[in-house]
């Protein structure tokens, strides 16, 4: 039999381990905000409640050690189809993301943590179950199940760190599910007896281990998955277009977070077109926008959020003896730049770091920076503050200009009333380019913002780009009105974000 204390440890570690990788398994199709979190969490600390309650019905019923490793052998079965059975699920929760359904979204999101209750749950009932069978006298009852507690407490502990710094970022999340559950199987046969026919269950998980893992989403709509990866931070892959083009994607896959045409692999191939660089989409205006307030191309610019660095292979076209600090929290993505997105700038200097500590740390001064810091549909609310913008224009050279990229769904204009009325509180002079139906680029300066000065530029831009300021100029107008003012002790962006959704969904505009 084995002893109850590192039974109670082992199914400890898979518990909370089990909360770390559903984040994870989520985070592909609805991100990691703090709502994803809140709900996982919330659903966790329920299933561990009904649990307790349950094991200890359970072990007054049956107090013998056989029906808490058959308990926990059951616990460890479910908790290794959680990846596989979650996959069709997923699969509904994308085509509502696809329908920006907000009912199916919320109802997919809850049958997938409904997915992990059933196994935490039973995960939650070995504890109680166990001090039962370890209670030999009422004296010794308190001293019993303060230790016995104390290791499942421990064990959630090391399960934590363990997907979150080893396994998760090794093996995967797959898994890191089925690696749990192995664990927890082999405890529990070890109590079973005959031995040999419980010892299928964690031969066949760890069989199930020992698969390749194969595509999270191969499937695209209009192309074909030529890279994918679960990094540190979130699910990236590369879908590569029917005409060559490629696009990063990363989580629920619903925006491109960088693009390139036909001809990115060219590379040293040959010249290549001016124009292939630009993508008739919001990057662009990052590069005329910043005329608004500079009458000449900037010396040193900050991008925040540079992804596969569509900006900055622009900026390599069209403004060579242009500096350009590419800030990245999620390095792979920059690997990802250079193989897919020719990523090669030799002016480019990248800093794989959050945006606001490195601004914060950087000493240096710009000329423009954009932000683009989103992992869709959400933007760090950090990124969202008064503090923030102060930052940002403690960052400029006098005269130097920010641009801000405010997503949103098609028209639903909250976040950027926020964002305008926090901008505007730090800087004097706003303006907006509502570049995209569902992007509008944010300009702000402490110097004077001219739609003429930019009109100004025209003959001074390179010719490929002389249009996409045409165009920005009749684009740009004066900001919106009516936003609250965001900072770092109250910033719901989440909420926000997710009214104008369920907004978009209802039909309102």
């Amino acid at each position: 039999m084995p002893p109850l204390p590192v039974l109670v440890f082992v199914v400890g570690t898979g518990s909370l381990g089990a909360e770390i990788a559903a984040v994870r398994l989520l985070a592909p199709y609805f991100g990691a905000s703090t709502i994803v979190w809140a709900n996982t969490i919330g659903v966790v600390l329920v299933s561990l409640s009904i649990g307790y309650w349950l094991g200890g019905r359970l072990a007054d019923r049956q107090p013998h050690m056989r029906g808490l490793c058959l308990l926990a052998l059951t616990a460890a079965g479910l908790l290794a189809l959680v990846p596989f059975a979650a996959d069709p699920l997923l699969d509904v929760a994308v085509d509502a993301l696809d329908e920006i359904s907000a009912g199916a979204f919320v109802g997919s999101l809850l049958a997938v943590l409904a997915l992990v209750a059933v196994p935490v749950l039973l995960l939650g009932a070995v504890s109680p179950y166990a001090i039962r069978l370890a209670v030999s006298t009422v004296e010794e009852a308190g001293t019993v199940a303060g230790r016995l507690y104390a290791l499942s407490t421990a064990g959630s502990l090391v399960g934590t760190l363990l997907s979150a710094l080893l396994l998760i970022p090794l093996v995967g999340t797959r898994r890191t599910f089925l690696i749990f559950a192995l664990a927890i199987a082999i405890v529990a046969v070890w109590g079973l007896r005959p031995v040999r026919r419980y010892a299928l269950a964690p031969a066949a998980i760890a069989a199930l281990i020992a698969l390749p893992v194969g595509t999270l989403k191969a499937e695209a709509d209009n192309g074909r998955v030529i890279h994918e990866a679960e990094t540190e931070y979130q699910y990236a892959r590369v879908v590569e277009k029917d005409d060559g083009g490629r696009a990063l994607e990363l989580n629920e896959g619903q925006a491109q977070h960088s693009v390139c045409e036909a001809e990115c692999d060219a590379g040293p191939a040959g010249p290549r077109d001016p124009t292939s660089v630009l993508t008739g989409d919001v990057w662009d205006g990052h590069l005329v926008d910043g005329f608004l307030a500079l009458d000449e191309p900037p010396r040193r610019v900050a991008i925040l959020g540079n992804a596969a660095g569509t900006t900055s292979r622009a900026y390599e076209e069209f403004f060579p003896d242009t500096r350009v600090d590419g800030v990245e929290i999620d390095s792979e993505l920059s690997d990802i730049g250079r193989r897919y997105f020719d990523m090669n700038n030799p002016r480019l200097h990248l800093y794989h770091e959050d945006a606001r500590p490195f601004l914060r740390r950087i000493d240096t001064d710009y000329d423009a920076i954009s932000v683009d810091a989103y992992r869709q549909p959400y933007i760090p609310f950090y990124l969202t503050t008064v503090e923030f913008f102060e930052t940002v224009r403690d960052r400029l050279n006098e005269g130097g200009v920010m641009i801000v990229n405010a997503g949103h769904p098609e028209g639903q204009d909250d976040l950027e009333k926020v964002l305008t009325a926090t901008i505007a509180e730090v800087f004097p002079h706003v303006l907006r380019d509502p570049i995209e139906p569902t992007n509008t680029l944010i300009v702000a300066s402490a110097a004077p913002l001219s739609v003429d000065r930019l009109r100004g530029a025209f003959d001074r831009l390179p010719p490929a780009l002389r249009a996409t300021a045409v165009g920005a100029a009749q684009r740009i107008g004066p900001p919106l009105r009516g936003g609250d003012v965001y900072t770092d002790d109250k910033a719901p962006v989440e909420w926000l974000i997710d009214k104008s959704i369920v907004d978009y969904a209802a039909g309102e505009d």
